[in-house]
């Protein structure tokens, strides 16, 4: 019988009340002609219904695509994710208590996956102590209908762990670039490898059902295998998808460099305009070191990956991105998280082995709160719910943490010229506020991981220090208590040794970061 079915053939074989794992990271490797498949079925039929999905990166593109297809008030009852912002329809269930929703760190999920897989009993990790995933806090729970304890604080050998529950998969939904007529399934075009065989085999184990959608069918037992991802053995069904549901990225269909074919000439990569993110991506450059292992996030961190292309610095040290790639420069906004250049793919759980494991020297992250305790907030504020993706694990095992944001937000607006930075209107929001919604980041846990932690701003530059926030550059060109203080809801300590940050950095032309990164690995 052949495994090759018609997308209008997946949703019938989905049991009402199923619990289907995703695999995912922003579109690189999501399914989107499965979840058409399952949206349609839904909407023409009502089935399936009550499906408990999870995923453990973002999914989406901000509008419809993604685990948007499964945000229909009666297809979902219960989701556990690492991130939904990127699926807004999901997460307007969620706000209006219409879904059950646990968002998790998401290197955590993804260790989950493997050891439900395997028949273990869970995880037991540090991660998220001290942060709204603690149940000391919130336990993870995302909205008030969601009531059930998946996540227990215990003592183990006399220290503090976290230990995260596993559940049964029913249904894994996965992606790869070939199939061959019996299943065996390649992933040579994907950006990423992700957790296809874990959540794969985890269905498995349940006696559950694997959908895998391909660009391409092979002749049976004609696939490398070395280049078999997820063996024959594992899959069931397999979907040929449309080309424009099959999305290297949120809006990528095809760059080689992101998968290795070809190794493009980094003078392809875009600089961008002197403006206050590149201040940003500059200062926070800095912080960077000869030979370091090295994690960039999205959003904002964006300039730091960018500043190293730019600067020629890259070959320097080794840029990682969690879900997978070592080396290369992080491709960029609608692109991340694919690499351009990657030297290495390893799968995703293994990322987050390295990463738990001290292994990551810097991470650059964003932060769309931070309090007067140091720590900050991506994961949810005021009617928006996001999920703190891997936030939680990078940020609580990197030696090093350098957070990157403007201190204002929503309709800021400046001018960088003569080496100087001029406020021309301020934003409405204050992101220095006296205490963050959501706890993404501890503070606490960090002074007693002895962490070195730094928040770059376009206007002044902090560290924490004794569990205090402390004021150590202002820009040049800003006002002290109008420009900073003035926007910060707690009173920072001002360092004795406040200067200036580097003029240089506030010029079109810099030119400076290889040179000062060199002297400083001497």
């Amino acid at each position: 019988m052949s495994k090759i079915i018609t997308p209008e053939q997946v949703g019938p074989l989905v049991k009402d009340g199923s619990t289907v794992a995703w695999i995912t990271a922003g579109l690189c490797g999501f399914p989107e002609e499965l979840a058409i498949a399952l949206e349609k079925s839904f909407l023409e039929t009502g089935h399936p219904r009550d499906l408990f999905n999870t995923h453990s990166c973002g999914c989406g593109d901000w509008k419809t695509r993604g685990m948007s297809h499964v945000g229909h008030e009666g297809m979902v009852r219960k989701h556990i994710a690492g991130h939904i912002g990127e699926a807004p329809m999901l997460g307007a269930l969620v706000l209006s208590n219409k879904c059950e929703c646990h968002l998790f760190p998401q290197g955590v999920l993804t260790h989950l996956y493997r050891q439900i897989a395997g028949g273990k009993p869970g995880v037991l990790t540090k991660v998220g102590l001290g942060t709204y995933v603690d149940p000391r806090r919130q336990g993870g729970k995302i909205n008030d209908i969601t009531k059930d304890d998946m996540v227990e604080l215990v003592n183990f050998q006399g220290e503090e762990y976290l230990y995260y529950k596993p559940f049964d998969i029913d249904v894994a939904m996965i992606r790869g670039t070939t199939c061959d007529e019996e299943g065996n399934m390649t992933m040579d075009e994907e950006p990423l490898f992700l957790e296809a065989l874990h959540i794969a085999m985890a269905a498995k184990r349940n006696g559950g059902i694997v959908f895998a959608q391909v660009k391409y069918i092979a002749q049976a037992r004609t696939l490398n295998p070395k280049n078999v991802k997820v063996p024959a053995a594992l899959v069931d069904y397999i979907v040929v998808a449309k080309p424009e549901n099959h999305l290297q990225t949120r809006v990528t269909l095809n760059e080689p460099a992101f998968d290795g074919r070809i190794r493009k000439p980094l003078s392809e990569v875009t600089p961008i305009p002197l403006d206050e993110r590149k201040i940003i991506g500059r200062r926070a450059a800095m912080e960077l070191r000869t030979g370091a292992i090295v994690n960039m996030g999205i959003g904002m961190p964006d300039t730091v990956s960018n500043t190293a292309a730019d600067e020629n610095v890259a070959d320097l040290m080794s840029l990682t991105i969690e879900l997978g790639a070592f080396g290369g420069i992080p491709a960029q906004g609608m692109d991340f998280p694919a690499a351009i250049n990657a030297d290495c793919i390893v799968d995703h759980p293994s990322m987050f082995d390295f990463y738990d494991g001290g292994g990551l020297d810097i991470c650059f992250l964003g932060a769309a709160q931070i309090d007067e305790e140091g720590n900050t907030n991506v994961s949810k504020f005021g009617p928006k719910v996001v999920g703190p993706g891997g936030y939680v694990n990078i940020s609580s095992s990197a030696k090093k943490v350098v957070y990157c944001g403007t201190m204002t937000a929503s309709g800021a607006e400046y001018e960088v010229s003569d080496g100087k930075l001029k406020i021309l209107k301020e934003g409405k929001i204050k992101k220095f506020v006296k205490e963050c919604e959501h706890v993404t980041f501890s503070g606490k846990y960090s002074a007693e991981r002895g962490q070195e932690v730094i928040y770059v701003t376009e206007r002044a530059v902090f560290v924490l220090k004794d569990g205090k926030v402390v004021l150590t550059e202002i820009a040049p060109g800003v006002d002290l208590e109008k420009d900073v203080l003035s926007q910060i809801e707690f009173e920072p300590v001002i360092s004795p040794d406040l200067k200036e940050m580097p003029k240089e950095i506030f010029q079109p032309k810099w030119g400076k970061l290889r040179e000062m990164l060199v002297k400083n690995g001497d």
